[in-house]
């Protein structure tokens, strides 16, 4: 499977990233799906943070999110909906795979900048998949994106 990290996505596809990172960023807690040790899917509550042109996950050590990228990278993430049934921006959710920064200076650039509380696990996201659903006037209109490829549009009435 193809992987693009948040840098290469938003230079193919600037309008599209920005729709979706603009989605991120309406709210501060989303949902990140994970694979347990027997391949049962864990939900469970996350913040995200797009720095120097990367999608990171933050989370507490030794978290059983945290442990279930380490043992599986796959991941889904889904933005918060919102307060209202409006839905506005639309139902965002990505795809990929997390994988864990351990390097010391690497770590160290976002600590500084993001000052999370410590200790904690971090991951940068590889994508695999970014999709958006909206509703367009009478239409539902899906937006699909992966690696190597343009923006996917389907409508439906």
């Amino acid at each position: 499977m193809t992987h693009s990290t948040w840098a290469a996505f938003r230079a193919a596809e600037p309008e599209f990233a920005g729709s979706v990172q603009h989605r991120f960023e309406q709210y501060r807690h989303h949902v990140l799906a994970t694979l347990r040790k027997d391949g049962s899917p864990r939900l469970t509550g996350l913040e995200v943070n797009f720095r120097f042109g990367e999608l990171w996950l933050g989370m507490m050590l030794g978290s059983r999110k945290a442990q279930d990228l380490q043992r599986d990278p796959r991941f889904a993430l889904h933005a918060n909906p919102g307060a209202d049934d409006s839905m506005d921006g639309g139902d965002v959710r990505i795809s990929g795979r997390a994988i864990e920064v351990t390097e010391p200076a690497e770590k160290a650039r976002f600590t500084k900048d993001v000052k999370p509380p410590e200790p904690y696990h971090l991951f940068r996201v590889e994508l695999t998949e970014v999709v958006r659903t909206s509703v367009e006037g009478d239409e539902l209109v899906v937006r699909h994106w992966g690696p190597g490829g343009p923006v996917r549009t389907r409508r439906r009435r």
